[in-house]
């Protein structure tokens, strides 16, 4: 995080089990600038999912910006794996049509059945 963004606050608090030889402790507390954002609320439990997920897989806590981080690197790490899953097969428009000619033939008899 940059300075503008990230900045720290300390506190120093004297502890004293003996008058003589109190105890100093610092807390050091990390504040950053973060943003809102507007998500529909499917959306929102899809993140919730896949932050469960990640907190499984991984064994501690995830919040919702660092799954959204982990989602954006998978997505910058294969971007031919998607284009690669949108790209129809060869062939798919033939098996579309025996698909619905099977389809045809199977409502068909069907309504052969009803009728007698």
């Amino acid at each position: 995080m940059t300075a503008s963004s990230r900045h720290a606050q300390a506190e120093i608090h004297t502890v004293s089990a003996h008058p003589q030889k109190p105890i100093n402790i610092f807390t050091i507390m990390a504040i950053s600038a973060m943003s809102t954002i507007s998500v529909k609320e499917d959306v929102k439990e899809d993140l919730l999912r896949y932050a469960s997920e990640l907190q499984v897989k991984m064994g501690r806590r995830v919040d919702f910006n660092e799954a959204i981080r982990f989602l954006l690197m998978e997505r910058r790490k294969h971007p031919s794996l998607l284009a690669e899953a949108c790209t129809p097969t060869a062939g798919a428009e033939e098996a579309k049509r025996a698909l619905m000619e099977e389809r045809r033939l199977d409502e068909e008899r069907a309504e052969r059945r009803l009728r007698h």
